[in-house]
């Protein structure tokens, strides 16, 4: 028969008992008659201690042979102590070596952002890596609740596609039986068809774009969650993305604690994303780059950055000092706290290379331009939990937007920027409904007419108001975790250059 084994993150109910365990060796430390093992199981860590007088010779073996990612088989008891992680320890009786396993490449100092990537299978074991898949996962469950809270159908929109939706340049182009074809960039106008069937419905799929742009916010593969409501203008589309994003942060918040712990996130500024959020339009916006008080920001800014590496760069100096007296269990301590420091001070150097920059952009920023990332995070800084922008200038926004009845030049678009640099992460508004204005708005950006004749339908057979808008899985995750870049938020990422593992 089986043997049914329990959990690292279900221990609790098992106190006092004698429970049998699978996982891997996160690491292990030897002392005085004991093995002190760290077991992990993709649930969570626990310390097994297996005490030589305690255990046959066939588990003294295994906990001895046992190297950094060896499978095991543990049976032991279940004891509560505050002192570990997770709460709990397990007095081991009885450990089995499952799988012995090579010498590990991935080791506690630090590697290089290449090294990993190319080991990503295996970097996807580290701790770091386990707390931002978790928060990631609890993220797309609190999106489907959101929406099937509220009525919202699930449906699929096609990856393949014989039309652009946002400009062909940025297009994956295949041979799809010698018809050109395209990897979607969004579900949005399948989303609109399968509005006017159901009402409400949101799509949850791959994008793709082959943007060749390696800033920290952008891969060529990601997942976007797609809403589309019949009857919603763009005040209701604000109002759904303000209720929405409130909801993915506070169940992240709420259930991710120890996650959230282990990446060092102050949710702070986590627990400040609640409704109303400030709402600018366009021409506010750029008002408020070029105003005196965002060049204010921005020197106070620099100012706190080079007070922040003077004293990073003293404590590194002290470590330095203790380093050659200190004893094997301190100077691992410090070994990470050095690495912590190293990443630290490059993203300060980062912003301080930037800040003089971001000041001549906002100086010569010109209404009529599109916003850039460093452009979205000033805008930001000015408040304390995310803003919404909208109103924004025809040419910078999709074919498909409305218009503003009052103002021609204007679309009604809406973007929603996150706090602390992070920029949009939501970006949507109403869409047109007039069939004569899709029509030349077709011609006039030079797309075939002929692939776009069933969404033209959509406007001759029932056409209404309707909205909808695009949240970006990966940015969101990053946001959450504050994690400075996006690479880390995907199993595995596609960047450009980087098609493997």
């Amino acid at each position: 028969m089986a043997v049914e084994f329990v959990s690292i993150d279900a221990l609790g109910a098992s106190e006092g008992l004698e429970v049998d365990l699978r996982g891997w060796l996160y690491n292990k430390r030897r002392s005085k008659g004991l093995y002190f093992l760290m077991l992990r199981d993709g649930s969570g860590l626990l310390q097994c201690v297996v005490e030589d007088s305690q255990v046959d010779e066939e588990s003294r073996q295994a906990a001895h042979h046992a190297t950094q990612e060896s499978a095991l088989a543990v049976t032991g008891s279940v004891v509560r102590d505050a002192r570990q992680v997770g709460g709990f320890e397990v007095r081991v009786t009885r450990l089995r070596l499952v799988g012995k396993a090579d010498d590990y490449p991935i080791t506690p100092k630090a590697h290089g952002v290449d090294f990993l990537l190319d080991r990503r299978h295996l970097w996807l074991r580290s701790r770091r890596q386990w707390a931002i898949m978790r928060v990631r996962n609890r993220v797309i469950m609190s999106i489907h609740e959101f929406f099937q809270e509220r009525g919202f159908l699930q449906m699929d929109a096609p990856v393949l596609t014989e039309n652009a939706v946002e400009g062909t340049s940025t297009l994956f182009s295949i041979d799809y039986f010698g018809q050109p074809a395209f990897l979607a960039q969004s579900g949005q106008l399948y989303g609109e068809a399968m509005a006017m069937a159901f009402g409400k419905i949101y799509t949850f799929g791959p994008t793709f774009r082959a943007e060749k742009s390696k800033t920290r916010r952008h891969l060529t593969e990601f997942w976007m969650i797609e809403p589309e409501m019949a009857f919603f203008d763009l005040d209701m589309n604000m109002e759904l993305a303000e209720d929405f994003l409130v909801r993915i942060v506070r169940d992240a918040v709420r259930d991710c604690a120890d996650e959230l712990h282990v990446l060092g996130r102050d949710v702070e500024p986590l627990i400040r994303v609640q409704k109303p959020f400030p709402r600018l339009t366009y021409t506010e916006a750029v008002d408020l780059l070029r105003s005196d008080e965002t060049a204010d920001l921005l020197a106070r800014r620099q100012e706190e950055l080079m007070q922040e590496r003077e004293d990073l760069e003293s404590e590194r100096t002290k470590i330095k000092k203790q380093y050659g007296q200190a004893k094997a269990w301190k100077k691992r301590k410090m070994d990470a706290r050095d690495i912590e420091i190293n990443a630290r001070m490059a993203e300060i150097d980062e912003e301080l290379r930037n800040i003089p920059v971001w000041t001549e952009s906002v100086r010569s920023f010109q209404w009529g331009g599109d916003f850039g990332g460093s452009d979205e995070t000033l805008l930001t800084w000015h408040f304390d939990r995310p803003i919404i922008v909208s109103h924004f200038p025809a040419d910078v926004k999709a074919f498909y937007m409305k218009r503003d009845p009052e103002d021609d030049r204007i679309a009604l678009g809406m973007d929603v920027l996150a706090p602390e640099g992070f920029g949009e992460v939501i970006g949507g508004g109403e869409r047109a409904s007039n069939l004569a204005f899709l029509e030349r708005q077709v011609e006039a950006h030079g797309l075939p007419r002929d692939a776009f004749e069933w969404y033209l339908d959509l406007r001759r057979y029932g056409s209404v108001p309707h909205s909808g808008f695009g949240l970006g899985l990966e940015r969101t995750v990053s946001w959450i975790c504050r994690l400075n870049h996006i690479r880390e938020t995907i199993p595995f990422p596609r960047l450009v250059g980087r098609l493997s593992p």
